[in-house]
């Protein structure tokens, strides 16, 4: 339908990358209702064929039943050639590319028009956007361009939206690979980089990567890092592997270390926090210490002072969202850097204690605030909404040139933020309907790519694609948008994944620069 009638793309744990990729595949299968059919003459009493041998009343339209999906599907060169990378300015980047979001009739469309579904649901943008969208042949009912948006939804209806898709860009750092025996692959995950596909992000991230450079398909993940996050990444390369990691999960047997550098001085000996977590917004991804949450318990251990910041050692011995992020402010000590729970939008101390002095309601909006007048909503992982970005693509447009190279690719989307018309946000965590792209693509320049990438990126690696070619969209604000690139520093939260260790095996990542014993913020 579009970007946003099609949640994050999810793979639950220890489902692997084909579980998000069957979504994605959806389309693919045959439907009955797809075989040659023999002319029928109009009329009552006709009956439609693969209509299960009901018969339609005049003006009736016939709705295929749903396709089935072939859950072994998974990600392939059909996915990795939608588009190709680039990197510039110490970052990888991905050229904007169309691609199809798919998704069935939700219960709560039912009756209603597309107009009112888009007016009610999706007002990132106008309902001219979607009505000329509807005109040029992007938005598809059953397969059949849609011109007419008055036309009611009803049970089973599937749709079809061609949106014009931009990524933000992601450090351009390599995805050292620790381990690969043929059961696990373990890798170390850079900085700003999502482990799968979600929100705006499709390309640039770990599983993609990884297919497209390294050849890995069919990976299972045992667990996920925050985007921001760095470190140990593990997943399973068969599916019995991946079981037996789960059961240890479940069991406990898993022992996780991280390191991380937090505001002021951590005091000295072990610390240990119980407070439960309870999660604030699914849609941004804001949790806070409160009695109703999750039952947690993580252990910290200061490792040095340099006068102004410490290093801690944390080990989380319960694997709740952003569990050592919301302790560590609980306690009073954010992480340095962590642009959700370092805000000053929780209040004078940053929430410690659990004191915000504010409703979930207001402090969502206070976080907000901050970044947006900051113009860093991409570390909320949430994009503008659709109203910024029309104004200020309005405001750009009395300097606009009429031949402008690439339009910067740095704006963040949330995971669940409505859509925009040409990014990949989403509405609700239960709706993971997305689909392959029609043939937009450019072969070539993902062949450029990945010879050129082949796992060692530097900044200097693609100097031939400084000014690559671009597609643009008559449709897509974003198009018509400048953002600046963030920097490398912007990118990278100091929260990194040092080590995991099982009853018979243990991986570990060497200690980031910034957790270093001497290490001062102003060298950086």
């Amino acid at each position: 339908m579009e970007q946003a009638a099609a949640a994050p793309e999810e793979v639950n744990s220890p489902v692997s990358a084909q579980g998000v990729a069957a979504n994605e595949a959806a389309g693919t299968g045959k439907r009955k209702s797809d075989e040659p059919r023999e002319p029928e003459a109009s009329g009552r009493g006709k009956r439609r064929r693969g209509a299960g041998g009901k018969k339609l009343r005049p003006g009736e339209r016939y709705i295929p039943p749903p396709q089935k999906r072939n859950p072994g599907v998974s990600f392939c060169q059909e996915h990795y050639s939608e588009t190709s990378y680039y990197f510039e300015g110490g970052l990888r980047k991905v050229r904007p590319y169309f691609f199809d979001f798919k998704t069935y009739c939700k219960g709560r469309w039912v009756g209603k028009s597309l107009l009112e579904v888009f007016e009610t649901e999706f007002r990132a943008e106008p309902l001219e956007f979607y009505q000329r969208a509807a005109k040029e042949g992007r938005i598809r009912l059953n397969e059949t361009p849609v011109e007419d948006l008055s036309v009611v939804l009803r049970n089973n209806d599937h749709l079809r939206n061609t949106v014009h898709r931009h990524e933000p860009p992601v450090v351009g750092r390599p995805l050292e690979i620790l381990v690969d025996d043929g059961e696990v692959l373990v890798v170390d995950k850079p900085a700003s980089i999502p482990v799968h596909p979600c929100g705006r992000f499709r390309h640039n991230t770990v599983i993609f990567i990884l297919g497209k450079e390294r050849g890995f398909s069919e990976l299972h993940t045992v667990h996920r890092l925050d985007r921001l996050t760095s470190g140990v990444l593990l997943f399973a390369r068969t599916l019995e592997t991946s079981k037996k990691l789960d059961q240890l999960v479940r069991d406990r047997q898993l022992e996780k270390e991280y390191v991380c550098r937090v505001d002021g001085e951590f005091p000295e000996g072990e610390v240990t926090c119980e407070e439960p977590i309870l999660i604030v917004s699914f849609k941004i991804g804001i949790c806070r210490v409160d009695p109703k949450g999750k039952d947690c318990r993580t252990v910290f251990q200061r490792l040095s002072f340099n006068g102004k910041t410490s290093v801690v050692r944390c080990l989380p011995l319960t694997g709740r969202t952003h569990q050592i992020r919301v302790h560590l402010q609980y306690l009073g000590f954010p992480i340095f850097n962590d642009p959700i729970y370092g805000s000053s939008a929780w209040g004078p101390n940053r929430g410690k204690g659990g004191v915000v002095g504010k409703s979930d309601e207001e402090l969502l909006h206070a976080l907000v605030e901050e970044h947006r007048s900051q113009e860093s909503l991409h570390l909320l992982d949430m994009q503008d909404d659709g109203i910024v970005i029309r104004q200020q693509a309005e405001k750009n447009k009395t300097c606009e040139k009429p031949d402008l190279a690439e339009p910067d690719l740095s704006g963040d989307a949330p995971q669940t933020q409505m859509p925009t018309g040409c990014t990949s946000s989403s509405a609700t965590l239960d709706e993971v309907k997305q689909g392959c792209t029609d043939s937009n693509t450019n072969s070539s320049s993902l062949q450029e790519s990945q010879i050129q990438s082949n796992g060692n990126q530097t900044e200097e690696t693609d100097t031939s694609q400084k000014t690559p070619a671009v597609t643009r969209d008559s449709l897509c604000s974003e198009c018509k948008l400048v953002r600046p690139d963030p920097t490398e520093k912007e990118l990278i939260m100091y929260l990194h994944a040092l080590r995991y260790k099982g009853p018979d095996f243990e991986y570990s990542t060497r200690a980031p620069d910034w957790a270093k014993e001497d290490w001062d913020e102003e060298s950086t």
